[in-house]
């Protein structure tokens, strides 16, 4: 039988797309508010070009942001993190539409995960109706991705800003 130990806290991190970057500072504000947890890393702003999903909803010529927080959280009721990334996108909706997409998620010394609503086959249930995703794995010094991996989480622009971001959690 083998002994029964709690997780190791982790760190979360959001990664936030829309058309107007100052929406950016404005989330992560408003995230830091509700989270009781300050911003601790922001990401360059990047093009977010790798598909064209969000542009019936959102347009075109979409921005991408990654940020984390300082706090560690415990993995524990970590499903409230969606569901509250959710209601504050409903609250920035523009005739019926989203002008901000909130990707949560969290890293540890071995993996990346985001928290979703979708199920799939690589998903695993964790209550409140999210659904949690290995989106990559560290091996070999870096972030490496799986087959499931989301197109523009494979590229190196991105990994290595969760590089850097595990690289503050792990200090």
């Amino acid at each position: 039988m083998g002994k029964i130990n709690p997780p190791e806290k982790v760190k979360l991190i959001a990664g936030l797309i829309s058309q107007d970057e100052a929406l950016f500072d404005q989330i992560g504000a408003l995230l830091e508010k509700k989270l009781k947890n300050k911003v601790d890393f922001n990401s360059p702003i990047m093009d977010f070009d790798y598909t064209d999903y969000y542009d019936k909803e959102m347009g075109g010529r979409l921005k991408r942001k990654f940020i984390s927080f300082k706090k560690l959280v415990r993995l524990e009721g970590i499903a409230k993190v969606k569901l509250l990334t959710n209601e504050i996108e409903k609250r920035f909706l523009k005739d019926g539409k989203r002008t901000i997409n909130i990707d949560p998620g969290y890293i540890d010394m071995a993996k990346l995960v985001l928290l979703s609503t979708k199920d799939y086959s690589h998903r695993i249930y964790i209550g409140q109706g999210i659904f949690a995703e290995v989106t990559l794995h560290y091996k070999d010094k870096r972030f490496n991705f799986w087959p499931w991996t989301y197109p523009d989480y494979r590229s190196e622009e991105y990994i290595n800003v969760f590089g850097k971001i595990r690289d503050i959690y792990r200090s």
